[in-house]
């Protein structure tokens, strides 16, 4: 299992980044991306430290760290500068947190996320058709999420997701312990939304593919 969505306590998380990924490996994690919600008031301080550790920790803890950034709740007029701003700091991932149902975002923050050229598009919400054949044009990963409320779209991304061929990834959106759901119970919330095995197979392929990617930047 890959997890790119994961909080710590440089933000809304519970654990530091090593007590992370050590409770993701106990899980049956081979990799996680930290990606602590950031904007330009603090992608300074989070993003270096985390980038320290995840290079020098991911060696001896037999799981892969990349650090990231979920940009949340950035202006759509601003986000390809934060975007420049969070890869240049040093982000292997970037995520945006879209458009979810359950949060008051931006109307217009999917469709810059993506035209920004983003890794992961986090709980997308209702995204439009335009907006995910643009995705699946750039090669930004859609979320599939097993957090509750988040998750309330689930279906209606994956249905768009297939109709125009935008790759998919399943993810947590963990930040506590019990958020770092288990294989069985992670496939299980992927098919209940409408995944076959086959997309769900091809979302961990395509989330590892990024991460191995992110290795190499």
């Amino acid at each position: 299992m890959i997890d790119l969505h994961t909080h710590s306590s440089f933000s809304d998380g519970e654990l530091i980044p090593a007590e992370l990924a050590r409770r993701a490996k106990v899980a049956g994690y081979r990799a996680i991306a930290i990606t602590d919600h950031a904007d330009a008031s603090n992608m300074d301080f989070v993003l270096p430290r985390v980038a320290a550790m995840a290079k020098e920790y991911s060696i001896y803890m037999d799981i892969v760290v990349v650090a990231g950034v979920e940009l949340t709740h950035v202006p759509p007029g601003l986000m390809e500068q934060e975007v420049r701003r969070a890869r240049a700091l040093g982000a292997g991932i970037v995520v945006v947190h879209g458009e979810t149902i359950v949060e008051p975002v931006e109307t217009g923050t999917n469709l810059a996320a993506i035209e920004a050229g983003v890794d992961v598009l986090a709980h997308p919400g209702l995204i439009t058709a335009e907006e995910v054949r643009l995705a699946a044009e750039k090669g930004v990963l859609l979320e599939i999420t097993t957090r509750a409320g988040h998750g309330y779209t689930n279906g209606h991304v994956l249905a768009l997701a297939r109709a125009h061929g935008a790759k998919m990834v399943v993810n947590n959106d963990a930040h506590a312990p019990r958020d770092l759901v288990s294989a069985e119970l992670r496939r299980k919330i992927a098919l209940g939304c409408g995944m076959i095995p086959e997309e769900y197979r091809q979302a961990d392929v395509d989330a590892w593919a990024l991460v191995s990617r992110s290795l190499y930047l």
